[in-house]
């Protein structure tokens, strides 16, 4: 073998490799933005858990159940909102709140009651998001606490006592909780863990195919064809808006492919309103669409182009809750993933699917989609270059 020209063939390699700034610093930052990404999460770190959204209706109104609201409300673990029933089980249902407690009329009477003479317990009805069964039980058993508590302090007794005292005694309430699933839904309905997954990877590849189609434009343009179609009488908006057209046709018909396989095989169904269901699947294919225009007016050439835009793909997938659901984020990056389209392409499918809402909840995901659509699409438009740049 010839050694010396086996090694200048490998310092070629590195050379060209090296050399591309743009594709080195891609493969550096998203390791490490994603690693860190999912560190956060399920690493901690922070000390601080994550609070639990928790909606609370007094339907009792005695000097007990206000006790209990005052001392949820100032429990580190819960992000209390006190609510009217129809209200929080909307809230619910909506994902906006994990679990709802109802304390009963004639709560306050009764609990102590049962308490200390063995009456008839009153029944305390939780209602929760059914992706989230888990937090349920923790709900459960922080609430008891604080009933406890809060009878433990009403019969004089100390508040670390009558909270022990539920290892010594009955509790002296029952609880029966309910999924809070779409209104059409059986009440043995489960959740489908399927219909999220089938969410998030839908908006990932889509993307992904969005990525090409701008590639494509660029490897086109390489080749002069968009500098011939401009020598046609046809004007840039007529052009492009085309492109626009033709790229959100085939994102809907690739996500009409992914749903029909999520129906057919693993029971994924449209719990909630098929009209916004095709609303919000049209909006996201034309945001899909321009995404890949917007690709192709930014990007100089399809090699520098490309690892850019899977990166920035990632980025919107990863806080877009995709990966995994939204409600996992603390509580900042929950409220900063909204200025992510993808969120809201993610929220719009769970609403529409296993969430079960009306048409009302897709109006939301429909419009900022569209409004990031429109603004892609306005860019792209002003910024596309017919010409391949030099150097």
């Amino acid at each position: 073998m010839n050694t010396t020209a086996f090694f200048a063939l490998v310092r070629k390699d590195l050379v060209l490799y090296f050399s591309n700034r743009r594709a080195l610093i891609m493969s550096i930052a998203a390791p490490i933005v994603i690693a860190a990404f999912f560190g956060s999460l399920f690493g901690g770190a922070s000390d601080k858990p994550s609070r639990i959204a928790v909606a609370l209706t007094d339907l009792d109104g005695s000097a007990l159940a206000r006790q209990i609201g005052t001392s949820m409300a100032a429990d580190e673990a819960f992000d209390l909102k006190t609510m009217a029933e129809p209200e929080a089980l909307a809230a619910v249902r909506a994902g906006k709140v994990r679990v709802s407690v109802v304390l009963p009329k004639g709560f306050g009477e009764a609990a102590p009651e049962a308490l200390v003479r063995g009456g008839v317990k009153p029944v305390v009805q939780m209602r929760y998001d059914p992706s989230q069964g888990p937090g349920l039980a923790i709900v459960r058993g922080i609430f008891s606490q604080h009933v406890m508590a809060a009878i433990g302090r009403a019969a004089g007794v100390g508040g670390g006592g009558a909270s022990g005292a539920t290892g010594g005694f009955a509790l002296p309430f029952t609880t029966e909780a309910t999924a809070a699933v779409a209104p059409n839904a059986g009440p043995d309905r489960k959740y489908n863990s399927y219909a999220h997954s089938f969410a998030g990877m839908s908006v990932q590849f889509i993307l992904f195919m969005g990525i090409d189609v701008g590639i494509g434009v660029l490897l086109a343009r390489r080749l002069g064809l968009w500098k011939r179609l401009r020598a046609a009488p046809l004007g840039r908006a007529t052009l492009l808006g085309s492109h626009i057209a033709s790229g959100a046709a085939i994102a809907l018909v690739i996500l009409a492919i992914i749903y029909a396989a999520a129906m057919a095989v693993f029971g994924v169904r449209i719990e909630g309103s098929v009209v916004g269901f095709v609303g919000v699947a049209i909006a996201f294919a034309l945001l899909t669409s321009s995404f890949g225009l917007l690709i192709a007016a930014l990007g100089k050439t399809p090699e520098a182009t490309r690892g850019l835009a899977i990166f920035a793909t990632l980025v919107m997938v990863m806080l877009g809750g995709a990966w995994v659901p939204s409600f996992i984020f603390p509580a900042w990056l929950q409220t900063a993933s909204l200025a992510v389209p993808t969120r809201w392409a993610v929220d719009g499918f769970d609403a529409m699917t296993w969430r079960g809402l009306g048409a009302d909840a897709a109006l939301a995901p429909i419009a900022v989609m569209l409004a990031f659509a429109l603004a892609f699409a306005a860019i792209a438009i002003w910024r596309f270059d017919w010409e391949e740049p030099r150097g």
